[in-house]
């Protein structure tokens, strides 16, 4: 056996699982595709969202603020593990508001959300109060207020990548890059993973590939649902401290860009519009019109893996216990539950206990796995 267990994925929601794997003493092997892939992390918006996740998912929430309830422990052990710095701050954050049907809309939601279970740290505030959150904003005439949730923060996805990739090495497992993975082989005795950087044995394989994962899944009966939603991202030059909560679609980051977004398109292709990029501006203008004088620096898109209902898949094939899947589209908020909890379930074979709501046999697909 090459490693313990085989992580095919060297994304966010791979390298963090693998992480966890790590630190519970297994030694973890992540083959990562190739330099172009299109991976979460790079297109990411980067927030650590609590509000509004899983209006129609219980579990999702509760598992989204588990998440970001573990995130400065997480961070913690993370960059004491590499030494690195990510930028992460949870002041809270906001969903504006550009008018009272808007605002009433998303008191709604905030109510019903409440009603499945009881949490005090979402509410809604006016504009009087937003501009005393804020007083280094002058915000549009269409601003009526915001949803504030306690529980939100950001990060920067590209910092969290690599901390978790170099945390993986330091751990004494292995991450191969440019090892695009073709097939799984069940084994008597666990599984053979061809890539094309060679062919590699392990008795537990979690398949974390983003959208390529039912590619690798679907021929041993293994059924994985996905989906991909295009997303399209602004950013802005450096702009001085004015943004002191990261907000759905309008977040400063720590080194004063400002970033916009974000699209949600139903197309495969991997190009940005001029539309796209339009709309994506007038509203942030709306909400902060001083915005309409900062230079836009770049656009770019990337794609959401999107299971159907929009919830995390965390599976294990029932025709060859030891192969595992992970799918969501929520990969930075979630990376800390991931380490912690979903990583521990799969090596104790918890995952169908602890993490029941999760399964792929909800969507009545899987016949024979």
């Amino acid at each position: 056996m090459n490693a313990d267990i085989i992580v095919v994925g060297g994304g966010v929601v791979g390298t963090a699982l693998a992480y966890g794997f790590a630190r519970q003493g297994l030694s973890v092997l992540v083959l990562d595709g190739e330099d172009g892939d299109m991976r979460a992390a790079r297109a990411n918006f980067g927030l650590v969202w609590v509000q509004g996740k899983g209006a129609k998912a219980p579990a999702y929430h509760d598992l989204t603020r588990q998440s970001a309830n573990l995130w400065p422990t997480f961070l913690q052990e993370l960059e004491g593990c590499v030494e690195t710095r990510i930028d992460y701050a949870r002041p809270g954050g906001l969903f504006y508001c550009l008018s009272d049907h808007e605002y009433e809309a998303r008191d709604a939601l905030n109510k019903r959300m409440h009603n499945q279970a009881e949490y005090a740290d979402t509410r809604m505030v006016d504009r009087r109060e937003l501009e005393r959150m804020m007083p280094a904003v002058t915000f549009g005439s269409e601003v009526v207020g915001a949803s504030y949730c306690l529980a939100d923060g950001h990060a920067n996805p590209l910092q969290l990548l690599a901390a978790l990739q170099q945390a993986i090495t330091a751990l004494g497992s292995k991450l191969l890059f440019r090892s695009t993975v073709g097939s799984i082989r069940p084994e008597k005795t666990g599984f053979t993973v061809h890539a094309t950087s060679g062919s590699f044995r392990a008795p537990k394989v979690v398949v974390a590939a983003g959208l390529a994962t039912p590619l690798l899944t679907e021929p041993l009966g293994f059924t994985i649902p996905l989906r991909s939603e295009r997303g399209q991202l602004l950013v802005t030059e450096r702009l001085a401290p004015i943004l002191p909560y990261p907000a759905s679609g309008l977040r400063q980051t720590a080194d004063g860009t400002v970033m916009i977004g974000a699209t949600k398109e139903e197309a495969t292709d991997r190009g940005v519009t001029v539309a796209s990029a339009t709309k994506l501006a007038l509203r942030a203008t709306r909400i902060i019109p001083a915005l309409s004088a900062a230079r836009l620096v770049r656009q770019w898109s990337g794609f959401r893996v999107m299971p159907p209902d929009g919830s995390p898949i965390y599976a294990q094939s029932e025709r060859y216990p030891g192969l595992f899947a992970a799918a969501c589209h929520s990969g930075v908020t979630l990376a800390a539950a991931h380490a912690a909890i979903v990583a521990p379930a799969m090596i104790a074979g918890r995952l169908s206990r602890d993490l029941a709501a999760f399964s792929n046999g909800r969507f009545d697909v899987q016949k024979c796995a």
